[in-house]
């Protein structure tokens, strides 16, 4: 093969290369920012991955008129998809933040980014053949390899490179800028002699100005982003931080009388206003101390109030917490707003604090403790829905001392019933009794916990008034036990790994408020 030839094949090869990698960014950031914004990401998965592999072969099939311009038609295709590409993350967040049409969205967006994916390699083909003459069996094992290369390394660099260090929009405009300077280089450099002038020049211009929209873009994406998040809160946020594991976002307004009502959200869940906060974690923390305390695990509660609740206990010698967000527990620490409510709870000498995964931390761990308080967020997304399996309560019950207790905060009986008593069904098949108990929260509203201790005897739901608190009395449990007529207890299944029921339950039910 002549080297002019040799070098235009490996260029295109190059340009295979780099448009597959492109292409799978694109897929997993539609993945990835649904997961994020909607939740289960198994859903999110199947809905991009279905449409965008139906729009492929749709778009193979459209490119076949454009086989006899297939360099043009190539370079229309790749702008179009790098500007459609690099500003899909961006008008999928502004569609959820202002419009709440996400998932028309998303298919919208899924199907045009694979049709124009799919005709990529028709044109590619018939372009390679032009430069080399070579079986179509050649042709296609040479693109394929290029292709499934490109898609491994655009696959690894997404949540290695992308979203550490540039995050989803801006990594989806650079993403976008790339594939816009590759298509039309290869365009004008490999084929420019078999376009015209103005064709040559339409290209030039076209990629000069896809790339200006994704560098402005760029510049507007900080902005944007302040602007969006805060379209979906109610009050003004005074902290934003994503880090590789959820959203963080807390907010604070003003109160009649100088107060002031800060909020702590994790992917869009409240998880407490300080206005009410002490109802919920004093309901959930006190009536697992009222027996063995001097050793006590906290699972989440990242936030330091739980823990707050338990060090009020002069005879409570240990608490370990394990919460697997690193930033979280720093800001317990130091956010002044945190250590206000949680009363600096993690300076405090007794604590050891383990940033770690709760199902792995139970495993590789023998230690046993005298009470087990679990404070995770709700089960409405698959990577938590794992905490509230058969087999997570299975691992805690082999940490529980003789006489311990374990509590669980269990969501709305409320507005939640199945996923609240599927809670207490899969505790119960860990081979621990328990106890339902629910309180007024007005933040949240009727909020359940279920109070669990191993042995065939349900545990006392009650509190040691030895400890002066603001809202939960021996009277306010007793009435705590019981449930109103139009939400009864249900029989539930249990929730496993293999069937996390309660992820579809969760979902389901909440999904109406």
């Amino acid at each position: 093969m002549p080297p002019l030839r040799r070098a235009a094949r490996s260029a295109l090869l190059a340009v295979v290369f780099i448009c597959a990698a492109c292409g799978l960014v694109y897929e997993l950031a539609l993945v990835t920012l649904g997961s994020y914004l909607i939740g289960n990401t198994a859903t999110q998965a199947a809905i991009v991955l279905s449409v965008m592999v139906f729009a492929m072969g749709i778009g193979s099939l459209a490119a076949k008129p454009l086989q006899n311009h297939a360099a043009i038609g190539f370079a229309v295709i790749e702008l179009v998809l790098a500007l459609l590409g690099g500003l899909s993350v961006l008008v999928l967040y502004g569609a959820f933040a202002y419009m709440s049409l996400y998932t028309q969205s998303l298919v919208v967006v899924a199907f045009l980014l694979g049709l124009l994916i799919g005709a990529e390699i028709p044109l590619l083909m018939v372009m390679l053949q032009r430069i080399r003459a070579q079986s179509a069996g050649s042709a296609v094992a040479d693109l394929f390899a290029a292709d499934y290369v490109g898609a491994l390394v655009g696959g690894l660099a997404f949540p290695f490179l992308l979203l550490p260090f540039l995050g989803q929009i801006r990594g989806a405009l650079v993403v976008g800028m790339i594939n816009a300077v590759a298509g039309a280089a290869l365009v004008l450099v490999v084929f420019g002699r078999d376009l015209g002038r103005l064709q040559r020049v339409a290209v030039g211009t076209g990629s000069v100005g896809v790339v200006a929209v994704l560098v402005a873009a760029m510049f507007y994406a900080s902005t944007f982003e302040v602007n969006a998040r805060q379209a979906l809160y109610r009050d003004p946020i005074v902290l934003a931080d994503r880090t590789a594991i959820q959203d963080i976002v807390m907010t604070s307004r003003s109160l009649p009388g100088n107060g002031s009502d800060t909020r702590l959200y994790l992917n869009g869940d409240l998880q407490f206003s300080s206005v009410d906060e002490y109802r919920y974690h004093e309901a959930l923390v006190h009536p697992a101390l009222t027996e063995k305390r001097e050793r006590v695990l906290i699972l989440g509660g990242g936030d330091g109030l739980a823990l707050r609740e338990v060090l009020k206990y002069p005879d409570v010698r240990s608490v370990h917490l394990v919460e697997l967000d690193p930033r979280m527990t720093e800001l317990a620490r130091t956010d002044p707003r945190l250590t206000e409510l949680n009363g600096n709870s993690l300076a405090d000498e007794r604590v050891s604090v383990v940033n770690e995964d709760a199902f792995k931390w139970l495993r590789r761990n023998a230690e046993m403790f005298d009470a087990v308080i679990v404070d995770m967020p709700d089960p409405d997304e698959t990577a938590t829905a794992k905490l509230y399996s058969v087999e997570f309560y299975g691992l805690i019950r082999a940490h529980l001392a003789p006489g311990a207790r374990l509590v669980v905060q269990a969501g709305s009986p409320y507005f939640a019933p199945r996923s609240f008593w599927c809670i207490g069904q899969t505790i119960a098949e860990a081979g621990i009794t328990t106890e339902a108990y629910h309180v007024d929260v007005p933040s949240f509203g009727d909020w359940g916990f279920f109070l669990g201790a191993a042995g065939d005897v349900p545990p006392a739901v009650e509190v040691d008034r030895v400890i002066p608190l603001r809202f939960l009395s021996p009277e306010e449990l007793v009435a705590a036990r019981t449930f109103p007529l139009d939400r009864p207890p249900l029989r539930m299944p249990a929730s496993t790994l293999m069937e996390p029921r309660i992820l579809e339950y969760s979902q389901s039910e909440w999904s109406t408020y």
